[in-house]
């Protein structure tokens, strides 16, 4: 007799489901390991990055789903509206709801008692799923999702799962490894600006360029506007975590525009680079040590912070650190997976992109897909 999870399971592959991105709940500790065992699993440090990688693995043509607590669901409420909702991208969110049956964790319950409404009040589109006879719904939650390109959260209660088998794997032994730690670098005081850095990175790649929300998407857009260039106007932190699912699922090279105070905001982004290390996305990680876009506020990497040494402690072992244009080019020839470019305080004056995030993400998707090879197909 077919078991709850394997019935989800199955609901995910007959909807051709290709990556989930998962963190763990008590409640669906046996649907996990199942759902690895038949579909390309990322699993995350923290929810709000998986929206970016879900938005990313969509924008190259494959079909993500997210399975998490539904306690994550707080921490995406801001990516699921500035992200999916603004540029229309689909996102199927499969939320094991705590806090309102049989809980016993006390801290779970203010949440989860409330979710239906914060769900409802932030026009996110949302399903319960209160018993097993009732789990057909996840086919509608998911078909929904991919058909009005928006996010649906389907709210599986754990008493979907009872009676169910509660066999799950045996823990993994830490794996014996050396770590092995060299690194001697320089900041040192900078030769250009940002936009002197986007010129270099324009008039070298002719690739996939994914940039930061706020003025490095209106300077990148005024230096040169392309079908390929996908700004960002919101959902700060998640640059790279697009650009990480995007590589993942196709061949082209693809390379973000980062900044300081947003890899300082989400350092789970290279967190996840360093764990996959997709050999076809570079990040320039543009420092000029200020939140640029709302009026050079000091970040730590002033005078503490190193962002280069962070993406080495985060697993990036290809590493460059650049104070000229001239270092910058040949760290982007030879496609170097994390440059960390330091640069001037300084934000030149360019107009307002005069494209709809709708627009950014119809033009940009049409283009990436246009003859384009994309993974596994």
């Amino acid at each position: 007799m077919e078991s709850p999870e394997q019935k989800v399971v199955k609901i995910l592959k007959d909807n051709s489901i290709d990556i989930a991105v998962t963190l763990p709940c008590d409640r669906i500790k046996v649907l996990l390991p199942l759902i690895s065992r038949s579909i390309q699993t990322i699993p995350l440090t923290r929810e709000e990055n998986g929206v970016g990688i879900c938005a990313g693995v969509y924008l190259g043509g494959k079909k993500p789903v997210m399975v998490i607590q539904s306690t994550g669901t707080g921490n995406m409420i801001n990516a699921l509206l500035s992200l999916n909702l603004t540029y229309d991208i689909p996102l199927p969110v499969l939320a094991s709801w705590r806090g309102v049956y049989k809980e016993s964790i006390e801290a779970q319950v203010q949440l989860g008692k409330r979710m239906p409404a914060i769900l409802d009040a932030a026009g996110i589109k949302f399903t319960k799923i209160e018993s097993k006879d009732e789990l057909d719904k996840i086919d509608l939650v998911i078909k929904d999702a991919f058909n009005n390109a928006r996010p649906h959260v389907a709210l599986i209660s754990p008493a979907v799962w009872e009676g169910s088998s509660k066999e799950v794997p045996a823990p993994c032994e830490i794996t014996s490894r050396p770590s092995v730690f060299d690194f001697n670098s320089e900041i040192r005081m900078p030769a250009m600006s940002r936009y002197d850095a986007i010129k270099v990175l324009t008039s070298v790649v002719d690739d996939i360029i994914l940039s930061n929300l706020g003025i490095p998407s209106k300077e990148l857009y005024t230096i040169k506007d392309r079908e390929l260039n996908f700004y960002m106007l919101g959902s700060m932190g998640l640059v790279s975590a697009i650009g990480l699912g995007l590589a993942l699922v196709q061949e082209r090279h693809v390379y973000v525009i980062d900044g300081d105070g947003s890899l300082l905001m989400n350092p789970n982004a290279l967190t996840a680079v360093g764990a996959y290390n997709p050999r076809n996305l570079c990040i320039i990680a543009v420092d000029n040590a200020a939140y640029g876009s709302t009026g050079n506020q000091e970040t730590c990497t002033r005078t503490q912070i190193d962002l280069e040494l962070l993406a080495r402690a985060s697993g990036i072992k290809d590493t460059v650190k650049v104070h000229t244009e001239e270092e910058l080019s040949d760290a982007l020839l030879r496609r170097v997976e994390f440059i960390h470019v330091i640069v001037k305080p300084e934000n030149a004056v360019c107009k307002e992109i005069p494209l709809s995030a709708r627009e950014i993400k119809g033009r940009f998707v049409k283009e990436i897909r246009k003859g384009r090879a994309i993974l596994n197909d």
